[in-house]
C-alpha cells in the first residue's frame, strides 16, 4: 500500500518554498526538492488539492497548477479517484549523476578517502584465508576491534573496556538500533534544530515525538529552551552533536555541557552523543570528554567522516548492560558488521590521531577557500566562523533556501536546503555549504551560487524543467 503524507506534514517539509517566480512553479519545485532529497519516497500519496491549498493558504488553482507541472516533469502521476502519487526519480532529474563529470555534489558532506586507506586494505586482503575461515559477521563485533576502540577512548581520558563497545555498520545503523531498542512509540526525544536529518528520521520511524532545541553557529545552544524541554517534556532520550555540530560547526562550552548533563540527570533522560565529527578539528582540539562517565551517556562514533564514507564501520560506547540490550535487538536490523571491514577498521583505529591531523589540513584548505570566496562574491550573506567539522551554516538573509537550491541544481550544483535540517520547520534563511571538496571545486560552486542567487532574488529566468537533462 502507498504511504501518505498529510497536508500539514508536507507544508512543514516544504519550508520557505515561495520564490519570486510563479507561485505554482515555486510550489512544484519545493515538492521536486523533497523527492530529490528522498524526503518524499516514491509511491507516496500527496494531499488532495483542496486540503493542501487550505493548509498553505493559497488558492486551489495554484496547487492544481503545481501538480500539473509535477505531472509534466514525471515526478507524480494522478489517477481519477486515487489522487496523486510520487514516482521514482529519473535520470533527467537535476542533481548529480555518475556520468556528469561537471556536476558538483555538495549534498554529501564527506571528505575524500584518507590516502593511506588503500595500503591498509591491501594488508588486510593478504590475510584473506584467515578471514574467510570465520563466519563472516558478528552481532557484537570482533573483540580485537572493540579493544582498539576502547583503548582509543582511554587515550581521550575515558577509561573503557571492550564490553562497553558494540560495533555497527556505520553511525546511522547505530542510531537506528538505539532508537528501535531504547525507545517506545510516543516517547519524547530532545533533538537539536538544525540537526543531522537522518537521525531525526530514525527517531520518527519508531514513533517518537521530537522536541527541538535551537543551536546556532554564533550563539550555541538555547539553554533556556533546553531547561524548559527537560522540565515539561520529560524526554526519554536527547540526541546531541556536542563537537563540531553538523551543520552549524559549533562546539559546546562547559556551561552548555553542564546544563544538558544536569537537565538529563534531573529527569532520567538518556544522552546520546553523536561523535562522528568530533575529530574533524581544524584550529583546535575539542572533544566531548567534558561529558561525564555516566551510565546515562551513550556515545556513537564511526570512521565515515574521518577515513572514508564507503567504510561502513561505526560503534556505540555505553554501559555493558545497554550494549547487551542493543546486541539482543540487533538481529531485527542486521546480523552484524562484516569481518573484512572490521579487520580494516582494527588497523585504522590506532592511527586515528594521525588521520585526524591529515583531515585537519585538508578541511582547513577547503574551509578557508570557501569562506574567502563567499565573502568576495556574496558579501551580503552571513558567513560564520567555524573551527572544525564539515560545513558552514550560511545565513542568506531571505527565506529562499529551497528555490535557491533548485536553481543551483539546474546549473550543476547539488546542495541541501536549510529546511532539510529542521526538526519543526524553518531554517529557510540558511544554507548548509560543506567544505569537504577541493578548493578549486568550492570556488566554482560559489560562482554557481552567485548566479543562482541573482536569479532567485531577481526573478530572472531559471532553466526550464525540460532543460534539466542538458544542464546536469
Amino acid at each position: 500500500m502507498d504511504s501518505r503524507v498529510s497536508a500539514r506534514t508536507l507544508a512543514a517539509s516544504l519550508g520557505g518554498w515561495r520564490g519570486n517566480g510563479p507561485a505554482y512553479e515555486a510550489l512544484a519545485d519545493g515538492v521536486r526538492l523533497l523527492c530529490l532529497d528522498n524526503r518524499l519516497a516514491p509511491a507516496t500519496a500527496l494531499p488532495a488539492e483542496r486540503e493542501l491549498a487550505a493548509t498553505l493558504g493559497v488558492s486551489r488553482t495554484t496547487v492544481a497548477a503545481a501538480y500539473q507541472s509535477l505531472r509534466d516533469t514525471g515526478h507524480i502521476e494522478s489517477l481519477r479517484g486515487s489522487g496523486s502519487v510520487t514516482l521514482p526519480l529519473r535520470r533527467t532529474d537535476p542533481g548529480p549523476h555518475e556520468s556528469d563529470a561537471e556536476t558538483i555534489d555538495l549534498q554529501q558532506a564527506s571528505p575524500t578517502a584518507w590516502p593511506g586507506l588503500p595500503g591498509i586494505m591491501a594488508e588486510v586482503i593478504q590475510d584473506a584465508p584467515a578471514l574467510v575461515a570465520r563466519i563472516g559477521y558478528d552481532v557484537v563485533g570482533d573483540v580485537g576491534l572493540r579493544t582498539a576502540i576502547a583503548e582509543h577512548y582511554g587515550q581521550r581520558g575515558l577509561p573503557t573496556s571492550a564490553d562497553q563497545i558494540l560495533v555497527t555498520t556505520g553511525a546511522q545503523s547505530a542510531i537506528h538500533l538505539i532508537a528501535s531498542v531504547l525507545l517506545h512509540r510516543a516517547d519524547r526525544v530532545m533533538i537539536e534544530t538544525p540537526t543531522y536529518p537522518h537521525a531525526a528520521d530514525a527517531f520518527r520511524r519508531v514513533g517518537a515525538r521530537l522536541v527541538g532545541v535551537p543551536v546556532d553557529s554564533s550563539h550555541g545552544w538555547d539553554l533556556e529552551r533546553a531547561e524548559q524541554t527537560f522540565a515539561r517534556a520529560l524526554p526519554s532520550l536527547a540526541y546531541l552533536m556536542p563537537d563540531f555540530h553538523n551543520p552549524t560547526g559549533r562546539t559546546m562550552t562547559a556551561e552548555e555541557t553542564n546544563a544538558f548533563v544536569g537537565g538529563a540527570r534531573s529527569v532520567g533522560t538518556l544522552l546520546v552523543l553523536d561523535e562522528t565529527t568530533a575529530q574533524l578539528d581544524i584550529d583546535r582540539r575539542s572533544v566531548s570528554a567534558a561529558f561525564p562517565e555516566d551510565e546515562g551517556v551513550i556515545r556513537v562514533g564511526s570512521l565515515g567522516k574521518t577515513v572514508w564514507g564507503g567504510l561502513r564501520v561505526g560503534w556505540v560506547r555505553a554501559a555493558p548492560d545497554v550494549v547487551r540490550r542493543l546486541a539482543s535487538g540487533r538481529p531485527v536490523h542486521d546480523l552484524g558488521t562484516p569481518e573484512l571491514e572490521q579487520a580494516i577498521a582494527a588497523r585504522l583505529i590506532p592511527r586515528l590521531d594521525e588521520i585526524a591531523a591529515q583531515r585537519g589540513t585538508l578541511l582547513r584548505a577547503g574551509r578557508d577557500s570557501l569562506v574567502e570566496e563567499l565573502k568576495r562574491l556574496l558579501p551580503e550573506w552571513d558567513v560564520p566562523e567555524v573551527h572544525g567539522g564539515v560545513s558552514l551554516w550560511v545565513g542568506i538573509g531571505e527565506p529562499l533556501s529551497t528555490p535557491l537550491v533548485m536553481s543551483a541544481r539546474a546549473r550543476g550544483l547539488a546542495l541541501s536546503a536549510g529546511s532539510r535540517f529542521a526538526v519543526e520547520g524553518g531554517h529557510d534563511r540558511r544554507l548548509r555549504v560543506p567544505f569537504t571538496a577541493s578548493p578549486s571545486t568550492l570556488r566554482r560552486a560559489v560562482g554557481i551560487l552567485r548566479s543562482a542567487w541573482d536569479d532567485v532574488r531577481g526573478g530572472s529566468a531559471i532553466p526550464s524543467r525540460t532543460d534539466f537533462a542538458t544542464v546536469v
